[in-house]
């Protein structure tokens, strides 16, 4: 007995408690943290009642391979452009009007979540969303932080919208033989929906602060300090210098990026011209303010004062454009340096400016910047990248892409937009009405998109989000070994303690806060692994549905919206937006709340209690 508890219990409470702190603190990344539990779980397997085949379980439950499916239907659908070029049509016509485009956002963020995964969805809109809160002189924090929640209230409206209702539907299945069917809780997930698109458009609305300022990024950034024109005079050793070994030698020595040359009315890019320098050539520079200085006495420069370099001049035909890019939390790059990423070699981009995700500004040194989930990188770089840019997944263009909606209004949809479309409709359709089970119909789905020619094989595999894929298969065993050591019994038998003095309806609303509470620390999908079993035997200690605290649990797992790290599309536009912690908190909480109640009465109104 360890505190009254049984030592297999104590042991696997502790395992919990390792596991939440890992989470929170994220010294190492949640996926790792997973499959290390899986491992401490088979090897203290004595104590904790989990073999092998039970802790490598996660990997062939059918949850988790229903979630590997619907990345890659959703990688699908999102290759036609369809979602991109219906949101360019929606915003053209919004334009110029901070109202209507934030009913447009809501509006049709909403419902695409409930059948599209919201990842890339929001991924999709956010450059938009920008580049039209620039048009209309709105700040784009007012936007983006509602477009993250819309796409999580979405999420509500079917089983396929998030992967918490599909971990959720496996363990009613299990626990109480009852899936969730495709629509089990529409009608629920419209009046979620409806009741929170009314808060964000009202009361939201006034308590999302604009804390980016619309205009130059140069300025957002606060850059114009570590942006020059210098003057190349005919007494300077670089004159008759090719110029890219101009660009090579400052880089190394100085820590300074020459980003073009100006000569008369033409630009060149330095890096990619072997042509000499002349003289009364003009070198566009970025650096810090006293490496300039240096460059300039050293190569008898003459620095221009009054020539400002701003967005304007940074944008021209040469070189393309500046573009702002969030890191979301499955790139690659997370954890490489800037130097490790090889942004310039990979994406023939400078790197201007920095915004870490705690709002801190990085102007120089570069190279040795660890990049973080949440960043955000404003770049110079050209065109074409820019729509290599959009198609990537490594990271999330954010703002700043002249013409966008113009340029995604003008794509043609892809010729495999029907058959996209005529999938997913169709492995949606077998799953609603019982022909296969979902998870049978998603591959089938799968298999299907690549034998038309909607994805090729590596796209398929390239779709999933394998950090998502092993955090489930390895938190699934925790819920397992708390109900084997009796972890469950020994919660919920302190939990039913309550119902002396609080109605069942209060115990339903007291899950629903707890799971809210708690996927906002530790990811949804681990709140509903560890409560939905609890929340079962509690309802049947108490003589309540069980069914209706699943649902509770389920939705509850869907309403992280109080901190940037409960759900990926919150850290996704957390950078870009300019936020704080705690906007997050000022915001969210009370969504949180209002849902709380609309919810649990939802429950008991359509389902009973």
């Amino acid at each position: 007995m360890i505190l009254g508890l049984a030592t297999e219990t104590a042991l696997v409470f502790g395992l919990i408690l390792v596991t939440v702190v890992l989470f929170v603190t994220e010294v190492v990344s949640p996926d790792i943290v997973a499959i290390g539990l899986v491992v401490a779980l088979v090897v203290l397997g004595p104590w904790t009642g989990i073999s092998a085949e039970e802790g490598l379980s996660g990997f062939s439950n059918t949850a988790t391979v229903t979630i590997l499916a619907m990345y890659i239907l959703s990688k699908g659908v999102q290759e036609t452009g369809i979602v991109r070029r219906l949101g360019a049509e929606v915003a053209h016509v919004t334009r110029g009007n901070e109202n209507r485009l934030l009913a447009a956002v809501v509006g049709l963020t909403g419902p695409i979540a409930g059948v599209v995964n919201n990842t890339p969805v929001v991924a999709v809109f956010i450059p938009m969303v920008t580049d039209l809160a620039e048009e209309a002189g709105v700040s784009p924090s007012k936007l983006l932080l509602p477009l993250s929640y819309a796409s999580m209230l979405g999420g509500t409206l079917t089983l396929i919208g998030t992967a918490t209702n599909l971990v959720a539907s496996d363990l009613s299945a299990s626990l109480l033989n009852h899936p969730f069917s495709m629509f089990e809780f529409t009608h629920l997930g419209v009046v979620v929906l409806v009741v929170g698109s009314a808060y964000l458009l009202t009361v939201g609305k006034a308590l999302t602060p604009a804390r980016v300022t619309p205009g130059d990024r140069t300025t957002q950034y606060e850059v114009e300090a570590y942006l020059a024109r210098v003057l190349v005079p005919s007494r300077s050793p670089l004159v008759g210098v090719p110029a890219a070994g101009v660009v090579s030698d400052a880089a190394r020595d100085l820590d300074l990026d020459i980003l073009d040359v100006v000569r008369g009315d033409e630009h060149f890019v330095a890096s990619e011209s072997d042509r000499e320098l002349n003289a009364r050539d003009i070198l566009t520079v970025r650096g810090a303010p006293d490496e300039i200085k240096r460059f300039c006495d050293v190569a008898d420069l003459r620095y221009l004062p009054r020539a400002t370099v701003g967005d304007e001049e940074l944008d021209n035909p040469a070189e393309g454009t500046l573009v702002e890019l969030g890191v979301p939390g499955d790139s690659s790059v997370v954890g490489d340096t800037i130097a490790e990423a090889r942004v310039r070699e990979r994406y023939d981009a400078t790197v201007i400016a920095i915004r870490r995700r705690n709002g801190d500004l990085v102007r120089e040194r570069f190279r040795d910047h660890v990049i973080e989930a949440g960043d955000s990188l404003l770049l110079q770089t050209t065109d074409e990248t820019v729509d290599y840019l959009l198609e990537t997944h490594e990271f999330v263009v954010t703002g700043e892409v002249p013409d966008l909606v113009d340029r995604m209004r003008a794509r043609e949809l892809q010729p495999t937009t029907l058959p996209a479309l005529g999938i997913v409709l169709t492995v949606i359709g077998l799953a609603a009405l019982g022909v296969v089970p979902i998870v049978i119909a998603a591959l089938g789905g799968v298999v299907a998109m690549v034998v038309t020619g909607v994805l090729t094989p590596s796209d398929a595999y390239d779709a999933v989000n394998w950090n998502v894929i092993f955090l489930l298969a390895g938190v699934i065993p925790l819920g397992l070994a708390m109900q084997e050591t009796g972890g469950v019994a020994v919660i919920a038998s302190g939990v039913v303690s309550l119902s002396a003095v609080v109605p069942a309806i209060g115990m339903l609303a007291a899950f629903y806060v707890l799971t809210g509470l708690l996927a906002n620390v530790v990811t949804p999908v681990a709140s509903v692994v560890l409560l939905l079993p609890v929340a079962v035997d509690t309802a049947g200690r108490i003589g309540a549905d069980p069914f209706a605290f699943v649902l509770a649990v389920t939705f509850a797992a869907s309403t992280a919206f109080m901190t940037p790290v409960g759900y990926q599309t919150n850290l996704m536009v957390y950078g870009p937006g300019g936020y704080r912690f705690t906007d997050y908190v000022r915001v969210g909480a009370p969504l949180q709340a209002l849902l709380t109640v609309v919810t649990t009465l939802g429950i008991v109104f359509f389902w009973g209690l």
